[in-house]
């Protein structure tokens, strides 16, 4: 089985090592690219110890990644930056969807209409 690296493969190194040693019990080879370790069958000392090393230091990275994008959230929130995607209808067109709604239209009309989904159109209307 060929990866580009460890961390595409697993994301902490329990799962890592159990996700390996499964592959490698039904005679799987695992070549890790990036990291340019190739785990096959047998119990070699040496190949679970890079193993261990290489996903922990995986793991680790994964961990300040997501301290560093959690640190940058809370920044930008507290700049008063709007995360995420736009609203696509505004507060004025959702109250015009709730009466229209409220009023007999059917749903499946007014998402077409307004360009969103009927999931949508029901959030609205509750």
């Amino acid at each position: 089985m060929h990866i580009h690296s460890i961390d595409r493969l697993a994301r902490n190194l329990g799962e890592l090592q159990t996700i390996v040693d499964e592959l490698k019990a039904k005679n799987v080879s695992v070549q890790f690219h990036k990291e340019n370790l190739i785990f096959s069958g047998g119990n070699n000392p040496m190949d679970k110890l890079l193993l261990q090393v290489m996903g922990a230091f995986a793991e680790f990275e994964r961990t300040l990644i997501r301290e560093r994008q959690r640190e940058g959230i809370a920044i930008a929130k507290s700049k008063g930056i709007r995360l995420g995607q736009p609203p696509k209808v505004t507060k004025n067109k959702r109250e015009e969807i709730k009466k229209r709604a409220f009023q007999g239209e059917k749903i499946p009309v007014l998402a077409a209409e307004y360009g969103v989904s009927r999931g949508t159109i029901y959030n609205y209307i509750k």
